[in-house]
Protein backbone atom coordinates (compact mmCIF):
# COMPACT_ATOMS: atom_id res chain seq x y z
CA UNK A 1 0.00 0.00 0.00
CA UNK A 2 0.99 2.94 -1.19
CA UNK A 3 1.68 6.67 1.04
CA UNK A 4 -1.09 7.61 -0.97
CA UNK A 5 -3.61 4.45 -0.59
CA UNK A 6 -2.94 4.52 3.07
CA UNK A 7 -3.74 8.27 3.54
CA UNK A 8 -6.88 7.29 1.75
CA UNK A 9 -7.83 4.16 3.38
CA UNK A 10 -7.59 6.41 6.99
CA UNK A 11 -9.07 9.46 5.18
CA UNK A 12 -12.09 6.91 4.53
CA UNK A 13 -11.82 5.59 8.45
CA UNK A 14 -12.25 8.92 9.52
CA UNK A 15 -15.46 9.98 7.62
CA UNK A 16 -17.10 6.46 8.40
CA UNK A 17 -16.70 7.47 11.93
CA UNK A 18 -16.94 11.23 11.78
CA UNK A 19 -20.26 11.46 13.16
CA UNK A 20 -20.05 7.97 15.56
CA UNK A 21 -19.83 7.57 19.45
CA UNK A 22 -18.95 4.31 21.16
CA UNK A 23 -20.92 1.40 19.86
CA UNK A 24 -23.55 -0.85 22.58
CA UNK A 25 -23.01 -3.82 23.14
CA UNK A 26 -26.05 -6.76 22.14
CA UNK A 27 -25.78 -10.03 23.12
CA UNK A 28 -25.39 -12.34 20.71
CA UNK A 29 -26.14 -16.23 22.11
CA UNK A 30 -24.98 -15.01 25.06
CA UNK A 31 -21.97 -12.91 24.43
CA UNK A 32 -21.71 -9.36 23.97
CA UNK A 33 -20.71 -7.77 21.22
CA UNK A 34 -20.22 -4.55 19.28
CA UNK A 35 -24.00 -3.81 17.72
CA UNK A 36 -22.24 -3.44 14.48
CA UNK A 37 -21.28 -7.19 14.67
CA UNK A 38 -24.69 -8.35 16.55
CA UNK A 39 -26.43 -6.40 13.88
CA UNK A 40 -24.65 -8.45 11.00
CA UNK A 41 -24.22 -11.88 12.89
CA UNK A 42 -25.82 -14.07 9.91
CA UNK A 43 -23.48 -13.06 7.49
CA UNK A 44 -20.73 -13.57 10.00
CA UNK A 45 -21.85 -17.49 10.84
CA UNK A 46 -22.77 -18.18 7.38
CA UNK A 47 -19.08 -17.37 6.54
CA UNK A 48 -17.55 -20.81 4.59
CA UNK A 49 -13.63 -20.91 4.60
CA UNK A 50 -11.53 -22.20 2.01
CA UNK A 51 -9.47 -25.52 3.77
CA UNK A 52 -6.26 -23.73 3.69
CA UNK A 53 -7.72 -20.72 5.44
CA UNK A 54 -5.68 -20.09 8.87
CA UNK A 55 -8.05 -18.83 12.31
CA UNK A 56 -6.02 -16.81 14.25
CA UNK A 57 -8.29 -16.74 17.87
CA UNK A 58 -7.68 -14.93 21.17
CA UNK A 59 -9.54 -13.02 23.66
CA UNK A 60 -9.12 -9.05 22.86
CA UNK A 61 -5.28 -7.84 23.48
CA UNK A 62 -3.92 -11.44 24.23
CA UNK A 63 -0.87 -10.92 21.62
CA UNK A 64 -3.35 -11.29 18.26
CA UNK A 65 -1.30 -8.50 16.01
CA UNK A 66 1.76 -10.13 17.57
CA UNK A 67 0.91 -13.30 16.08
CA UNK A 68 -0.20 -12.37 12.99
CA UNK A 69 3.02 -11.07 12.33
CA UNK A 70 4.47 -13.84 12.86
CA UNK A 71 2.47 -16.27 10.51
CA UNK A 72 2.81 -13.57 7.95
CA UNK A 73 6.46 -13.65 8.17
CA UNK A 74 6.93 -17.86 8.32
CA UNK A 75 4.44 -17.22 4.75
CA UNK A 76 7.22 -15.21 3.31
CA UNK A 77 10.14 -16.45 4.62
CA UNK A 78 11.42 -13.76 6.62
CA UNK A 79 10.92 -10.94 4.36
CA UNK A 80 10.38 -7.57 6.18
CA UNK A 81 9.40 -5.76 2.95
CA UNK A 82 6.57 -8.30 1.83
CA UNK A 83 5.16 -8.27 5.23
CA UNK A 84 4.88 -4.50 4.70
CA UNK A 85 2.96 -4.19 1.60
CA UNK A 86 -0.36 -3.34 3.90
CA UNK A 87 -1.25 -3.07 7.28
CA UNK A 88 -2.15 -6.00 9.23
CA UNK A 89 -5.83 -5.53 8.97
CA UNK A 90 -5.57 -5.75 5.15
CA UNK A 91 -3.47 -8.77 5.39
CA UNK A 92 -5.47 -10.57 8.17
CA UNK A 93 -8.34 -9.68 8.19
CA UNK A 94 -10.62 -9.32 11.33
CA UNK A 95 -13.60 -11.70 10.73
CA UNK A 96 -16.52 -10.39 12.76
CA UNK A 97 -15.24 -6.29 11.80
CA UNK A 98 -18.35 -4.08 10.59
CA UNK A 99 -17.67 -1.08 9.81
CA UNK A 100 -19.94 2.21 8.37
CA UNK A 101 -19.23 2.59 5.09
CA UNK A 102 -17.18 3.37 3.68
CA UNK A 103 -14.77 1.39 5.31
CA UNK A 104 -14.96 -2.79 4.37
CA UNK A 105 -15.57 -5.13 6.49
CA UNK A 106 -13.54 -8.08 7.37
CA UNK A 107 -15.64 -10.21 5.08
CA UNK A 108 -15.58 -7.62 2.05
CA UNK A 109 -11.75 -7.99 2.41
CA UNK A 110 -11.63 -11.64 2.48
CA UNK A 111 -13.71 -11.80 -0.37
CA UNK A 112 -11.24 -10.20 -2.62
CA UNK A 113 -8.30 -12.31 -1.33
CA UNK A 114 -7.25 -15.49 -2.67
CA UNK A 115 -6.62 -18.88 0.05
CA UNK A 116 -4.82 -19.49 1.90
CA UNK A 117 -6.16 -16.83 4.22
CA UNK A 118 -5.01 -15.57 7.55
CA UNK A 119 -8.50 -14.68 9.65
CA UNK A 120 -8.19 -13.05 12.88
CA UNK A 121 -11.42 -13.01 15.43
CA UNK A 122 -11.81 -12.59 19.05
CA UNK A 123 -15.13 -14.53 19.23
CA UNK A 124 -15.42 -17.49 21.55
CA UNK A 125 -15.07 -20.98 20.11
CA UNK A 126 -19.05 -21.37 20.25
CA UNK A 127 -19.12 -18.57 18.30
CA UNK A 128 -16.86 -19.45 15.46
CA UNK A 129 -18.60 -20.32 12.12
CA UNK A 130 -19.16 -23.72 11.85
CA UNK A 131 -17.31 -23.45 8.45
CA UNK A 132 -14.19 -23.67 9.83
CA UNK A 133 -14.19 -26.86 11.76
CA UNK A 134 -16.27 -28.66 8.98
CA UNK A 135 -13.39 -27.90 5.88
CA UNK A 136 -11.11 -28.90 9.23
CA UNK A 137 -9.15 -25.56 9.01
CA UNK A 138 -6.19 -25.24 10.73
CA UNK A 139 -6.31 -22.82 13.73
CA UNK A 140 -4.22 -20.95 16.57
CA UNK A 141 -5.30 -20.02 20.04
CA UNK A 142 -3.02 -18.24 21.97
CA UNK A 143 -4.22 -17.22 25.37
CA UNK A 144 -2.73 -14.45 27.81
CA UNK A 145 -2.95 -14.45 31.69
CA UNK A 146 -5.91 -12.69 32.80
CA UNK A 147 -4.25 -10.18 35.02
CA UNK A 148 -2.21 -8.83 31.78
CA UNK A 149 -4.88 -9.19 29.57
CA UNK A 150 -7.59 -7.44 32.08
CA UNK A 151 -4.88 -4.28 32.17
CA UNK A 152 -4.40 -4.45 28.40
CA UNK A 153 -8.17 -4.53 27.60
CA UNK A 154 -8.70 -1.68 30.24
CA UNK A 155 -6.29 0.64 28.57
CA UNK A 156 -7.40 -0.36 25.19
CA UNK A 157 -10.98 0.13 25.64
CA UNK A 158 -9.81 3.80 26.92
CA UNK A 159 -8.09 4.36 23.26
CA UNK A 160 -10.47 2.66 21.27
CA UNK A 161 -13.15 5.34 20.71
CA UNK A 162 -15.44 2.92 19.18
CA UNK A 163 -16.15 0.67 22.56
CA UNK A 164 -18.30 1.13 25.18
CA UNK A 165 -16.31 3.54 27.87
CA UNK A 166 -14.54 1.66 29.70
CA UNK A 167 -15.16 4.16 33.09
CA UNK A 168 -13.08 4.07 35.95
CA UNK A 169 -10.74 0.98 36.68
CA UNK A 170 -12.59 0.12 39.69
CA UNK A 171 -15.26 -0.38 38.10
CA UNK A 172 -13.90 -2.19 34.92
CA UNK A 173 -12.44 -5.13 37.36
CA UNK A 174 -15.65 -6.61 38.05
CA UNK A 175 -17.32 -6.40 34.66
CA UNK A 176 -14.41 -8.37 33.01
CA UNK A 177 -14.89 -11.15 35.49
CA UNK A 178 -18.84 -11.68 35.36
CA UNK A 179 -17.47 -11.30 31.35
CA UNK A 180 -19.38 -8.20 30.45
CA UNK A 181 -17.20 -6.65 28.32
CA UNK A 182 -16.77 -7.41 24.56
CA UNK A 183 -16.51 -10.67 23.23
CA UNK A 184 -17.65 -11.88 26.80
CA UNK A 185 -15.97 -14.14 29.38
CA UNK A 186 -12.35 -14.36 29.98
CA UNK A 187 -12.69 -17.38 31.45
CA UNK A 188 -14.84 -18.94 29.28
CA UNK A 189 -12.88 -18.01 26.33
CA UNK A 190 -9.49 -19.16 27.01
CA UNK A 191 -11.14 -22.50 28.16
CA UNK A 192 -13.52 -22.49 25.47
CA UNK A 193 -10.71 -23.20 23.25
CA UNK A 194 -8.41 -25.33 25.44
CA UNK A 195 -11.19 -28.11 25.39
CA UNK A 196 -11.65 -28.29 21.74
CA UNK A 197 -8.14 -28.31 21.08
CA UNK A 198 -7.13 -31.50 20.08
CA UNK A 199 -10.71 -32.47 18.36
CA UNK A 200 -10.59 -29.77 16.43
CA UNK A 201 -6.66 -29.85 16.23
CA UNK A 202 -6.11 -26.19 17.68
CA UNK A 203 -2.57 -25.33 17.99
CA UNK A 204 -2.46 -23.75 21.75
CA UNK A 205 -0.25 -20.76 22.71
CA UNK A 206 0.67 -19.16 25.35
CA UNK A 207 1.93 -15.33 25.34
CA UNK A 208 3.81 -16.22 28.01
CA UNK A 209 5.76 -19.04 26.34
CA UNK A 210 6.09 -16.41 23.34
CA UNK A 211 7.93 -14.16 25.67
CA UNK A 212 10.09 -16.48 27.87
CA UNK A 213 11.09 -18.30 24.62
CA UNK A 214 9.96 -16.56 20.65
CA UNK A 215 12.26 -19.19 19.21
CA UNK A 216 10.73 -22.00 20.33
CA UNK A 217 7.35 -21.03 19.97
CA UNK A 218 7.95 -19.96 16.33
CA UNK A 219 9.37 -23.02 15.76
CA UNK A 220 6.21 -24.63 16.99
CA UNK A 221 3.60 -22.35 15.04
CA UNK A 222 6.08 -23.44 11.56
CA UNK A 223 5.82 -27.48 12.17
CA UNK A 224 2.11 -26.89 12.98
CA UNK A 225 1.57 -24.99 9.56
CA UNK A 226 3.87 -27.40 7.74
CA UNK A 227 6.31 -25.01 6.64
CA UNK A 228 9.88 -25.07 6.59
CA UNK A 229 12.04 -22.13 7.49
CA UNK A 230 15.63 -22.05 7.96
CA UNK A 231 17.06 -21.70 11.79
CA UNK A 232 18.29 -18.05 10.39
CA UNK A 233 14.90 -16.57 9.03
CA UNK A 234 13.18 -18.27 12.46
CA UNK A 235 15.96 -16.14 14.29
CA UNK A 236 15.11 -13.13 11.89
CA UNK A 237 11.13 -13.16 12.64
CA UNK A 238 11.96 -13.42 16.34
CA UNK A 239 13.36 -10.14 15.95
CA UNK A 240 11.55 -8.27 13.49
CA UNK A 241 8.20 -9.49 15.96
CA UNK A 242 10.09 -7.84 19.39
CA UNK A 243 7.83 -5.37 20.91
CA UNK A 244 10.44 -2.92 19.70
CA UNK A 245 9.68 -3.33 16.47
CA UNK A 246 6.60 -3.93 16.46
CA UNK A 247 5.89 -0.85 18.26
CA UNK A 248 8.17 1.43 15.36
CA UNK A 249 6.34 -0.85 12.69
CA UNK A 250 4.07 1.65 11.12
CA UNK A 251 2.52 -1.97 9.32
CA UNK A 252 1.75 -3.36 12.68
CA UNK A 253 1.04 -0.55 15.57
CA UNK A 254 -2.19 1.20 13.94
CA UNK A 255 -0.47 4.20 13.82
CA UNK A 256 -2.43 4.70 10.46
CA UNK A 257 -5.95 4.86 12.36
CA UNK A 258 -7.32 8.48 12.71
CA UNK A 259 -7.79 9.49 16.04
CA UNK A 260 -11.39 9.35 15.88
CA UNK A 261 -11.01 5.49 16.09
CA UNK A 262 -7.82 5.31 17.88
CA UNK A 263 -6.71 7.66 20.48
CA UNK A 264 -3.40 6.86 20.56
CA UNK A 265 -2.77 10.14 23.00
CA UNK A 266 -4.54 8.40 25.21
CA UNK A 267 -2.69 4.95 25.42
CA UNK A 268 -1.15 3.75 22.32
CA UNK A 269 -2.18 0.31 20.98
CA UNK A 270 1.00 -1.32 21.49
CA UNK A 271 1.80 -0.35 25.72
CA UNK A 272 4.09 -2.45 26.82
CA UNK A 273 3.62 -5.87 25.89
CA UNK A 274 4.53 -7.13 29.10
CA UNK A 275 3.97 -10.25 31.13
CA UNK A 276 4.43 -10.98 34.55
CA UNK A 277 4.51 -14.53 34.32
CA UNK A 278 7.33 -14.62 31.76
Amino acid sequence: MSEEEKLSYSEAIKKAYASVSRFPLFPVRGIPLMSLIAQNWDSIWAFRPEPSDLLIATYPKAGTTWTQEIIDLLFHNGDAEACKRVPTPLRSPFLESFNPPPVPSGLDLLKEMDPPRIIKTHLPFQLVPPGFWENKCKAIYVARNAKDNLVSYYHFDCMNMTQPDPGPWEGYIPKFMRGELAWGSWYDHVKGYWMKREKKNILYLFYEDMKGNPQREVERIMRYLDLSVSDEIISQIVELTSFKNMKENPMANYSWIPAVVFDQSISPFMRKGASICS
